[in-house]
């Protein structure tokens, strides 16, 4: 009996070790989206908060393309040993499984939810040569002239692209749909003039808005960032669409290491410096588990299967 004790204790503590020791290296975050944009914003926030903290190097390594998938794929293939996350905004989690065939990874199966890291309010932005001021406005121009406004995303999956979508099939506006990949490119081409609006997350938008390049119109909820600019609602034009940023690990990491990037996700978040970082982005933090977080995704899933079933949305060629 004696023997049999200190065999379960011996492999409770072996067990136990990946986590106690973690991070031993260098971390790697994947992000599938390019510099600029609100998950890289956010990615390398956490980066420097979970650095500081732990007092080990986080990387983060941009993996742009494909609407996330390419990123997402290679973390997908990853050793799963807790030296290797995704960081990701949705499509790659809970919109790609829908929209594309031949994924080169399985969302649900290749993954293990950490946490759901923040939500990210969107705005509509318009260029300022564009003659609308309002939302209104905008879809005025979308119905009375199909097609003529050109709106910029980061590829069909993306939140920019369906929110955009979210707002045709709500008001019966048609407007042409140009593809980057990611909104870095997007910015430079909405800025300079080449497409008319976007429909990103507030923390990639705010710098050219404060500068003058662009001008909101709505938002999904009141930001004091954004004082004077309505949400959706109040311009009477509801939107449910989510923009968030998450963090999951290559499926077969150890459990007690996911279990403990996510506290420490949660901990550095809550640090005053970060928060502060967070806030000035306009990122509003989720303090959730890890299963928290897997419910939330398959319902998140469910509900873009859905949308994207009725409004028959094909994959960018």
């Amino acid at each position: 009996m004696r023997r049999l004790g200190l065999f379960f204790a011996l492999a409770l503590a072996m067990v136990a070790a990946p986590a106690q020791d973690w991070p031993a290296k260098p971390v790697r975050f994947i992000v599938p989206s390019s510099p600029g944009g609100g998950t890289d914003i956010y990615a390398r926030l956490l980066a420097q908060g979970l650095g500081d903290a732990l007092k080990q190097q986080f990387i983060v390594d941009n993996r742009p393309g494909a609407s996330g998938n390419i990123g997402a794929a290679a973390a997908a293939k990853s050793p799963p040993d807790g030296y290797t996350f995704l960081v990701s905004a949705n499509p790659a989690l809970s919109v790609n499984p829908s929209l594309y065939k031949d994924l080169p990874y399985d969302a649900e199966r290749d993954f293990a939810p950490v946490t759901r890291g923040v939500l990210a309010p969107m705005v509509i932005v318009v260029h300022p040569a564009v003659p609308a001021q309002t939302i209104a406005d905008l879809v005025a121009l979308g119905k009375r002239e199909p097609g003529k406004f050109a709106f910029a995303s980061a590829g069909t999956g993306s939140p920019t692209f369906l929110g955009v979508r979210m707002l045709e099939e709500h008001t019966g506006a048609r407007f042409t749909h140009v593809p980057y990949k990611g909104v870095g490119p997007a910015y430079a081409d909405l800025v300079g003039g080449q497409v008319h609006f976007m429909f990103p997350d507030v923390a990639s938008a705010i710098s050219h808005i404060r500068a003058g390049k662009l001008r909101p119109l709505a938002v999904n909820q009141p930001m004091k960032m954004l004082p004077g600019v309505p949400t959706f609602t109040e311009a009477s034009f509801p939107l449910d669409v989510l923009t968030s940023f998450s963090v999951v690990a290559p499926a077969g990491t150890p459990p007690q290491i996911v279990s403990r990037i996510a506290s420490e996700i949660g901990r550095a978040m809550k640090a005053p410096v970060t928060a502060e970082k967070l806030e000035a982005q306009g990122l509003v933090p989720v303090f959730d588990t890890p299963a928290e977080f897997a419910a939330s995704l398959k319902k998140e899933r469910d509900g873009w299967a859905a949308f994207i079933r009725r409004n028959g949305i094909q994959p960018d060629q």
